[in-house]
């Protein structure tokens, strides 16, 4: 493949979901073939659910709530919505970017992982993982709640899907699935943790941070 320098696209407005996927598919295809240069695309949707390859039906609560896409993509349920910074990464693995080595998928969802936890980390909010629970979490008054939801793809070495920051979004939303399969955990938001920040404060932190980690 012909290397690029990794683009940034921010879209104003809401994406719809369908419209995201056919335009990741015709960029991977493009990257794939050295026609474009890898992307790291930030969207917001409007409300719906996604199903990733290890959903499980009865986590969907309230099917008839918000639209439900198959996402193709790991994991379980996630929502979408207003207020939440998508970010679609769309990079050639058969190369190594900064921390992450060539090949390797797990090293790409921990710098994936790093990346939203940095973030997170200039509005003073620690996030960290956990063991057998896949996104990002904070500790929060004696529980642990859901801030991030991470969720890859990779075809023929190309990365696409990507993470989710819940910024200010409307959390009575994720009541329609078990996110992520984990009901014993809620979820929250740099709002619902009294944190007063835009989608575009967010793109900044990614942007800042996106350096120390895959350049």
């Amino acid at each position: 493949m012909l290397k690029h320098p990794t683009t940034w696209t921010t879209t104003p407005g809401l994406t719809p979901y369908e419209d995201a996927v056919a335009a990741m598919r015709a960029r991977i295809a493009a990257i794939r073939e050295g026609a474009a240069e890898e992307l790291v695309w930030l969207v917001e949707h409007p409300p719906l659910y996604t199903a990733g390859t290890s959903a499980r039906p009865a986590d969907l609560l309230a099917p008839a709530r918000f639209p439900t896409h198959v996402a193709g993509r790991g994991g379980q349920w996630t929502y979408h919505g207003p207020g939440q910074r998508v970010g679609y990464v769309m990079l050639d693995l058969t190369a190594p970017h900064g921390k992450v080595p060539a090949r390797d998928v797990r090293g790409f969802v921990a710098g994936l992982e790093a990346w939203a936890i940095a973030a997170l980390a200039e509005f003073g909010v620690r996030g960290e993982t956990r063991a057998g629970r896949v996104g990002i979490w904070v500790a929060n008054g004696g529980t642990e709640q859901k801030i991030g939801a991470i969720g890859v793809r990779v075809t023929r070495w190309v990365s696409w899907h990507g993470i989710a920051l819940n910024v200010h979004p409307e959390l009575s939303h994720f009541d329609g699935i078990v996110p992520c399969g984990i009901a014993e955990h809620g979820v929250t938001s740099l709002a619902a943790l009294g944190i007063d920040a835009s989608l575009a404060d967010m793109d900044a932190a990614l942007a800042r941070q996106w350096r120390g980690i895959f350049t």
